[in-house]
């Protein structure tokens, strides 16, 4: 093979999946964001479709309802997993090792099979009602239908799944750097400040604008536990395409919620880049 072959090899490897790319993500983006200014008609240009979701008040409290759950969630999600992350890491016991690969298991149960099965425990007659009622007691946690069972239920899912995307940093972290800053008199605190933090928060934002892009577009959980109104996004878009059959206000929305994942996704590209100016000086 001579050098020229070699030259578009590579390409030639990627140009699949560069067409698999352009066919399923990026031309229905494209269709999604042109038929979104169009009218119900489909013919001519209108920013209405866009109008609507800021200025009807149902589906502005949709807008600060979603919003409102997906910052919950991910600020619960990073002070339950963080701090697990870093025990399973430098824990040695078995609790441990064992706690942290429960955390795959998220990752193997079908949402809505998982979703199902914390109904039947929280719900109100579910196991912790009739375990309840044994003893002669009334214990029911109110979870259903309401935005704090959303929250519980998502916390289930991304507790793990933001522990699973942090664990892996703080491997980089050996114990001959601890032991060393112990030898000198760090305490925990400045053990915590000036080496785990530095050589993890990446990954904490990672996880955290994973999770929140997650919750923005959750479907399953909000639509099986959520209540009828207000509805989170991902709810409100499948009502729309698929009950009202409105597909310009529906494409509207998936743009709406796309410039709202990408907020978070720019937060991280730019922690990124201010890393690498870091290191070029």
């Amino acid at each position: 093979m001579n050098k020229k072959e070699n030259k578009f090899l590579p390409y030639l490897m990627v140009l699949p999946s560069l067409i698999m790319t352009i066919g399923f993500v990026l031309i229905p983006i494209i269709n999604s964001i042109a038929r979104s200014f169009n009218n119900p008609e489909g013919i001519g240009f209108t920013l209405d479709n866009y109008t609507y979701f800021f200025t009807d008040p149902l589906m502005k409290a949709n807008i600060l309802y979603t919003l409102e759950i997906a910052l919950i969630t991910v600020v619960l999600s990073i002070i339950f997993a963080y701090p697990f992350a870093i025990y399973v890491r430098f824990s040695n016991s078995t609790i441990s090792k064992k706690l942290y690969n429960l955390t795959l298991m998220p990752r193997f149960i079908p949402g809505i099979v998982a979703v199902y099965a914390i109904m039947q425990i929280i719900g109100d007659a579910g196991l912790i009602a009739r375990i309840g009622k044994v003893f002669g007691q009334t214990w029911q946690l109110g979870l259903m239908y309401n935005k704090s069972g959303i929250i519980f239920t998502n916390l289930w899912f991304n507790i793990p799944f933001a522990t699973l995307i942090i664990a892996p940093s703080l491997s980089a972290i050996s114990w001959e750097s601890l032991n060393s800053a112990r030898d000198i008199g760090a305490n925990k605190w400045s053990i915590f400040k000036n080496i785990i933090w530095p050589l993890s928060y990446r990954e904490v934002l990672v996880a955290a604008t994973f999770v929140f892009m997650s919750n923005v577009g959750s479907f399953t959980t909000p639509y099986l536990i959520g209540a009828n109104n207000p509805k989170m996004l991902g709810v409100t878009l499948n009502d729309i395409f698929s009950v009202y059959r409105n597909f310009e206000q529906a494409a509207a929305l998936s743009v709406i919620m796309f410039l709202i994942c990408a907020i978070s996704a720019v937060a991280y590209i730019l922690s990124n880049m201010k890393k690498k100016e870091r290191e070029i000086k």
